[in-house]
């Protein structure tokens, strides 16, 4: 049975009733301003395939920082939380870009899990599942990917963007082939480019050559691994044809600038290419957020950095007509703690917290959730990694109580016992 969620936070009321104003007023100089090819572009784009990017924010965001600013108060702070491009939301200082970019987006502020060390907090986030339960379970881009996927795609259904070679994205109980592609450093995958002195002929008489023998193998002993190396094979072959959708030189000097010369600058680009390319799935890392120590000087670094990138991205996802199609979850695997500790730091946090979502398929401009006064006690809207995950998949239109089979037993998508914050929803 699903839960019924209700939000009545007042700002939720107040950011819907100023988004709607505000988009009537902006809708008007947009079409002014020559934008009827772009909206029939944008329009065209979103009848196609959803897609999903995943930034996670690994250490723990602090949402007192972010997205759930508590200013004034002995919890809060010295940061001020500002207004945004959505009357009646607000949202720390340390994002005056994304506050740009709030009409494109909504918040989830009182979410609520059980697991405040990194490793099993990360795969409960990752997964919708709690280790306890197993450690089989496939990656949530992993997952949608095997739903999202289609026969004839050149590129891999999911890839991870991050600054570690550490393989990460793993597909469980899946078949390998829905495993993430992990590009270190925005750098292409290895091996794109044939060997000097290799003809384009000889590589096809070897790709023919490999085929006939995979075909052999598959007659007499077809098992899932045999299926996984050959779509292994002939998606390293497509993506060979397809290489310079990984490289970033091709992108004008001017972009890669307005993105940041740095690393979750260039990955960033590398998703909007790779998103334009029609790759379903995308997860891009950004590090170092475990702030036990000096929480605030740390924040002021690594939002800084997101920030502009972020609202860089999601500005050309909208221009490009993408972002009606593509959801966008900003997220990490929990929060930090209210209580300011004497080295200046915020401690492990998943009492109440705070991600972001937006684009195909979430309800722009909304705020789902309260917090109390001191971020302490969740008032309204509690959701946990379940009810996010329900609403992820419906997002992206895909059936949240479907399920996988495997070869012991049949597992659903997303928890049963749970459903999606319909109020998130378009």
């Amino acid at each position: 049975m699903q839960n019924k969620k209700t939000c009545r936070s007042e700002e939720h009321l107040v950011a819907r009733r100023g988004f709607l104003q505000g988009a009537a007023l902006a809708g008007s100089g947009f079409l002014l301003g020559g934008g009827l090819a772009r909206a029939a572009a944008a329009n065209e784009v979103a009848a196609g395939r959803r897609k999903m990017l995943v930034i996670f924010l690994d250490g723990g965001l602090s949402q007192l920082e972010s997205w759930d600013p508590k200013p004034g108060t002995d919890e809060g702070g010295p940061f001020r939380a500002i207004p945004t491009s959505v009357p009646g939301i607000h949202i720390s200082e340390l994002l005056p870009h994304t506050a740009k970019q709030m009409h494109h987006l909504a918040l989830v502020r009182s979410v609520s899990t059980g697991e405040k060390d990194h490793t099993p907090a990360k795969y409960l986030m990752e997964t919708g599942r709690n280790m306890k339960t197993g450690s089989d379970f496939p990656y949530l881009c992993a997952a949608a990917a095997s739903k999202l996927v289609q026969p004839d795609d050149v590129l891999p259904p999911y890839v991870i963007i991050q600054t570690s070679n550490y393989h990460l994205g793993h597909a469980g109980f899946l078949s390998a082939r829905f495993s993430g592609v992990n590009l270190a450093r925005a750098k292409p995958p290895k091996y794109l480019t044939p060997p000097e002195g290799v003809s384009a002929e000889t590589l096809s008489q070897r790709t023919t050559l490999r085929s006939l023998f995979d075909q052999r193998l598959v007659g007499s002993r077809r098992t899932a691994d045999t299926e996984a190396y050959t779509a292994s094979f002939t998606m390293a072959d497509r993506m060979a044809q397809q290489r310079d959708v990984f490289d970033l030189s091709k992108e004008p000097q001017k972009e890669q600038d307005r993105y940041g010369k740095h690393d979750f600058g260039r990955h960033c680009l590398l998703a909007r290419r790779l998103l334009e390319s029609d790759v379903p799935c995308i997860q891009v890392r950004h590090r170092a957020y475990d702030s036990h120590f000096e929480n605030f000087n740390i924040h002021l670094e690594q939002l800084r950095e997101f920030d502009l990138t972020f609202a860089t991205l999601m500005d050309d996802l909208h221009e490009r007509g993408l972002l009606e199609s593509t959801l966008v979850i900003v997220m990490s695997e929990m929060g930090r703690t209210p209580k300011i500790n004497n080295q200046m730091g915020r401690d492990h946090w998943s009492k109440s917290w705070s991600i972001a979502l937006g684009g195909g398929g979430i309800q722009p401009g909304a705020v789902y959730g309260k917090t109390d006064n001191k971020g302490i006690e969740i008032l309204d809207g509690k959701v946990d990694q379940s009810d996010l995950f329900h609403t992820f998949y419906r997002a992206v239109g895909i059936d949240p109580n479907a399920v996988f089979d495997t070869n012991a037993k049949t597992v659903p998508l997303a928890e049963p016992a749970h459903g999606p914050i319909e109020e998130l929803l378009t």
